[in-house]
């Protein structure tokens, strides 16, 4: 059974930090992508950070320089480290994982609150 769990969220004030977790199994395959989306109710999901196998990684605009994706030396977790937070990162953060024969699965999610 696929799991993927996401943990870290919570209620932080605009200028702080916050580190998200997410920790898959399960999938029976070699993992090889693991990334960060957000989504606001009513708007579509979009990326925040992803990061392939070979380590390369790819941000979203609004969040490079202050947001760090990486993978540590667990297997199959990944992190997302959220620096200069600002009250339109509030989102609930989505963790995905793709296994390399290219099936994708999502946590539930993690919410995130910046706000004073």
């Amino acid at each position: 059974q696929v799991q993927v769990v996401e943990s870290g969220g919570g209620l932080v004030q605009p200028g702080g930090s916050l580190r998200l977790s997410c920790a898959a199994s399960g999938t029976g395959y070699s993992i090889d992508f693991m990334g960060w989306y957000r989504q606001v109710s009513g708007s579509e999901r979009e990326l925040v950070a992803t990061m392939s196998s070979g380590r390369s990684t790819n941000y979203a605009d609004s969040v490079k320089g202050r947001f760090i994706i990486s993978s540590g030396n667990a297997k199959n977790m990944v992190y997302l480290e959220m620096n200069s937070l600002k009250p339109e990162d509030t989102a609930v953060y989505y963790c995905i994982v793709r296994s390399v024969i290219g099936r994708a699965y999502w946590g539930q999610g993690t919410q995130v609150t910046v706000s004073s």
